[in-house]
């Protein structure tokens, strides 16, 4: 995805006021970014670029390397994530045992693809690469809950208990 195509996220005053807060308290740290990011994304739900520059200014180092960071690792995002973020693990013993038909289902009863966010962003769909759970796959991750040894048939049953 290029940078044009991600949307434009206004900040909300008290969302500038955490950033700021989280990025002063690392100031001067070796190794912040990581850490600066992931408090970010924690309590913003996502890192938007314009935010990524001004990590990038406040810890003196050059923009490129905090959107390197933000694009490598796959538990950042840039684009807005649901409240509750679903993740299918496709690692080769989840996808023999249902992974892509678990993606299949949740695509269809949600109406989005991997990477994307229902409007009403309540739910978000990520494909990930293997969690390292085969012994009880196929896996998803809902926010922080895994669901072990998850039926194909039945993966929106656990989606709809979500509330």
């Amino acid at each position: 995805m290029r940078i044009a195509d991600l949307p434009k996220y206004e900040l909300k005053p008290e969302e500038i006021k955490a950033v700021d807060q989280i990025i002063s308290k690392h100031k001067g740290k070796n190794g912040a970014v990581i850490p600066v990011l992931q408090q970010i994304q924690k309590r913003i739900g996502f890192i938007p670029i314009d935010v990524q520059k001004k990590v990038a200014v406040q810890l003196g180092i050059p923009d490129k390397n905090v959107y390197g960071v933000a694009t490598f690792y796959s538990f950042f995002s840039l684009m807005p994530r649901g409240k509750y973020n679903i993740q299918v693990c496709m690692g080769t013993a989840c996808f023999v045992k249902g992974g892509k038909k678990i993606v299949d289902n949740i695509q269809k009863e949600l109406g989005i693809k991997p990477g994307q966010t229902t409007n009403d962003r309540k739910y978000s769909l990520q494909v990930t690469r293997c969690v390292g759970a085969c012994g009880i796959a196929p896996v998803i991750i809902i926010n922080d809950t895994v669901y072990k040894k998850v039926n194909p048939l039945k993966v929106m049953d656990i989606v709809c208990s979500l509330e």
